[in-house]
């Protein structure tokens, strides 16, 4: 789906929360609220008033990597951004050219390397078999593209150190333009982050927990809200092309698949915080509805068509107009409530990207009559 709306550039959340005054924290962006198309404004802060004891928020654990570094191809300056760690041992990356402003911009697709470009040049791309040289010795050979629809991310053999060392010495945080400078790898930790085993994680932040604090998870669990951990490592994105996401890894554990199918049962919502999380358990979902333990790939993308099996609600950024993941608010919601927000959104200069403000998308409101405590919002 492609939204009717126009997002001005001024909406894009340039610094994160907790720097735009003294005294703000994470938790200080706003809250657009849809019930199906009706819309209401807040505080991230209100968050807990806005939530029923016995909810469930379903959050994403894994860690962000300081997943983008500087490298070579022949006598061209490139960056890396990685993106899946292969069962082969292979990486998923993507290659990008800086832009002169300390961010990147995306190459042309390798498919249109024997196109001529205006001017009788050709465009640059990315060739097969091409050598990419890294800090601390590490090199990468590309050799095919992760997807027969778009040569964006390719699959690379690793010779040298370890890929994840290296990440960690000479590393930084994947940035777009749209943001005003480079920030630290803790501004993009969210407080839900576990260190995985491996050292693995997600090449872009789980977004939509950024905002949540320690002192707003402590009034959510006295509130009686649940909390169930998933993990799904999430790839580098399509900032440009707005591609649907490719096979990530996941995991539903045991625990929060009995958690899970125990708030349905006893009649309470189960909201995702973020697409990820969204996607991480209803990977695990079987056709009946019931979550099991499940870990590996998912290719799975949620659609109006699919529509979800799990799910009631879910807490998210705003998406360019464009995104693929306004089909999953779709299947959440609808389209009518998905028009009406985002028209919503812009009326009110909410701000979009990472470090923007939030968007809890729920279904039309419903009468629960055996409910006594007063708040059905």
């Amino acid at each position: 789906m492609t939204l009717a709306v126009r997002v001005p550039r001024e909406l894009s959340a340039r610094v994160p929360a907790e720097q735009r005054g003294p005294g703000l924290d994470r938790d200080a962006v706003r809250l657009l609220v849809s019930h199906g198309t009706e819309v209401s404004h807040h505080a991230f802060r209100e968050l807990p008033r806005l939530l029923r004891a016995g909810d469930l928020l379903v959050v994403n654990t894994s860690p962000t990597l300081a997943a983008a570094v500087d490298g070579r191809m022949g006598h061209a300056r490139v960056v890396v951004h990685f993106s899946t760690l292969g069962d082969d041992g292979r990486w998923a990356v993507e290659i990008r050219d800086p832009d002169g402003a300390g961010t990147t911009r995306a190459r042309e697709s390798s498919r249109a390397r024997s196109a001529p470009c205006k001017g009788g040049g050709r465009r640059a791309g990315v060739p097969a078999d091409a050598e990419v040289v890294l800090p601390g010795g590490v090199r990468l050979v590309l050799e095919e593209p992760l997807s027969a629809r778009s040569a964006r991310l390719w699959w690379a053999r690793v010779s040298g150190p370890s890929v994840l060392g290296m990440l960690r010495v000479d590393g930084r945080p994947i940035r777009y333009s749209y943001t005003e400078r480079d920030q630290p790898l803790s501004v993009y930790q969210t407080v839900f982050a576990v260190p995985s085993a491996d050292g693995t994680g997600s090449a872009e932040m789980p977004s939509a927990a950024r905002p949540f604090t320690e002192r707003l998870v402590a009034r959510l669990v006295s509130r009686g809200v649940l909390f169930a951990p998933v993990v799904l490592h999430t790839g580098v994105a399509s900032a440009e092309a707005h591609e649907p996401p490719y096979p990530e890894r996941f995991s539903v554990p045991g625990a929060s698949a009995r958690l899970i199918n125990g708030v349905r049962a006893g009649g309470g919502r189960v909201i995702a915080v973020g697409t990820t999380a969204v996607r991480a358990v209803e990977s695990a979902a079987g056709p009946d509805g019931v979550v099991r333990a499940a870990s590996g790939w998912t290719d799975l993308v949620v659609t109006p068509e699919r529509g979800v099996r799990v799910v009631d609600g879910l807490l998210t950024g705003l998406h360019e107009p464009e995104a693929s993941h306004l089909l999953m608010l779709e299947a959440v919601a609808g389209r009518a409530a998905v028009d009406r927000g985002y028209e919503e959104a812009v009326r009110g200069h909410y701000l979009w990207h990472e470090f923007g403000d939030v968007h809890l998308v729920l279904p039309a409101k419903t009468a629960h009559p055996e409910r006594c405590d007063g708040n059905q919002e």
